[in-house]
């Protein structure tokens, strides 16, 4: 049996009514338009518009595809009726004791059925939308994997960076200082070496959350998105550069990334919600093979004002990663973590521990803070007790109204790891940020004589939801 594709992960979530089909919509304004609209309520369904006009009629554009729970399930095998809670405990567990699957390589694939060199190279051909109004071009890479290979050790590395089509056989590459895909590309241009590079533009939602997580340094996201799967990714070996592609990909190409080669690239509007990073010199991408499917998906996930499709799923694998990560620290009685989507799922991070000892509030924020899956972009870690839902705002709000005195539960960290799409990062060629670590438990020293919470036991509660539940709204 094949793997499986983003075009079964289509049939899934249209069986669970969460696909909506649209013709005819154009790609200078109205799919992106459209787009924006749907990803403001995270309950709209994915859209995969159909007819583009001025492009062949079967080139389609998939977009908003994880900005909900039930997608993001069918993503990683869960049921469709999955609840938030769950996700993050499978990203917590699977992160805690992964199953690694290396990929296998095939000899051939869908991803070959039409496959272009030279001067047949066009991927201005794919109906690549402007996302934004305001973007500076058309960018095919939004949900993608950039492969490259290490030249030291031969680790293979794919991560999701965006991708601006700079003509039919260029593209430039955007990818923030310290992120393993920038850091390869170094040591190839520190030696005066060309760069290979590979670049898919369509394949299983799995892979591309995979692509956008912080994985350890060293390790190949292919294995882990093998274990999601559950069977080893099929790929095959780019003619090119030799770097491992999906067999199953919907729009793959490759090429070299030249010392010294730069575009102009941007702006974007991205996943904090501005145009924070402007116009700048990028990495040009010089293809020199391209493949795609026949009838082939351009899948988008477009950064914006948070919610968006960009960071909704990075919400569940990121809260799971620094729980997991912060008991691999030896923080114990770690209750629930949770990353708010306001913040894109980076700039803000909830720990709820139950308190064991002086201080361990104090170290559960520093390490959440620093921790690799929660170092990049953060800004606010705030620490609650057990009795505080870390996912419900109204209640960590009510614990930092409470429970802390800014005289000495809130600590200022400077010249933290961020990015240059940060609007507030105070170094622009060294993307750098100060995050505060608020500790909202109450104060360890007064936990026994600390006023008691005014709300109904757990006993009565269910006393009144056994007697009167039929009077109560749902879900109360």
């Amino acid at each position: 049996m094949a793997n499986k594709d983003v075009r079964t992960w289509l049939d899934e979530i249209e069986a669970a009514g969460e696909l909506k089909r649209i013709k005819g919509a154009d790609r200078e304004v109205e799919i992106g338009g459209i787009v924006d609209i749907m990803m403001r309520k995270m309950t709209n369904p994915a859209v995969l518009f159909d007819e583009v006009p001025g492009f062949d009629k079967s080139y389609r554009v998939l977009a908003n595809i994880l900005c909900s729970t039930p997608r993001v399930s069918l993503a990683v095998g869960l049921p469709p009726d999955a609840s938030e809670i769950d996700l993050v405990n499978y990203w917590r567990d699977y992160m805690r004791d992964p199953r690694l699957i290396p990929p296998k390589e095939v000899n051939g694939g869908p991803v070959l059925e039409n496959v272009s060199t030279g001067d047949d190279i066009d991927i201005e051909k794919f109906p690549s939308p402007r996302w934004h109004e305001d973007d500076g071009g058309y960018y095919i890479g939004t949900a993608s994997m950039v492969i490259m290979k290490d030249p030291d050790s031969g680790w293979i590395n794919f991560g999701c960076y965006r991708i601006q089509s700079q003509g039919c056989n260029v593209a430039s590459v955007m990818m923030s200082k310290g992120k393993h895909g920038g850091l390869i590309l170094e040591k190839y241009h520190q030696r005066g070496e060309s760069c290979p590079v590979a670049v898919v533009c369509g394949m299983h939602p799995a892979l591309f959350m995979i692509s956008g997580t912080e994985m350890p340094h060293g390790k190949s996201e292919y294995d882990y998105a093998g274990g999601i799967l559950g069977e080893a990714i099929e790929v095959i070996k780019g003619p090119v550069t030799g770097l491992p592609i999906p067999a199953n990909a919907e729009i793959a190409f490759e090429g070299h990334i030249h010392p010294g080669d730069v575009v102009d690239e941007g702006p974007l509007g991205e996943w904090t919600g501005y145009y924070a990073s402007g116009t700048n010199k990028q990495p040009a991408i010089r293809i020199e093979n391209l493949m795609h499917r026949n009838d082939p998906i351009l899948v988008g996930a477009v950064p914006a004002v948070p919610p968006n499709d960009n960071t909704f799923f990075r919400g569940f694998s990121r809260s799971g990663m620094v729980w997991s990560q912060l008991e691999a620290a030896g923080v114990p009685e770690v209750r629930g973590v949770w990353t708010h989507e306001a913040g894109g799922g980076r700039m803000w991070l909830t720990v709820s521990i139950k308190q064991m000892y002086g201080g361990h509030s104090k170290q559960a924020g520093l390490i959440a803070s620093q921790c690799h899956a929660g170092a990049y972009a953060n800004r606010w870690v705030i620490v609650v007790d057990d009795d505080i839902d870390p996912a419900n705002m109204n209640e960590v709000v009510w614990a930092m109204c409470t429970r802390c005195d800014p005289r000495e539960a809130v600590d200022v960290v400077n010249g933290c790891w961020s990015t240059r799409l940060d609007p507030m990062s105070y170094d622009h060629d060294d993307p750098r940020n100060s995050r505060v670590i608020v500790d909202a438990c109450v104060p360890f020293r007064r936990r026994d004589t600390f006023p008691k919470v005014a709300r109904s036991s757990r006993e009565l509660d269910a006393l009144i939801r056994q007697k009167w539940g039929a009077v109560l709204p749902p879900g109360a």
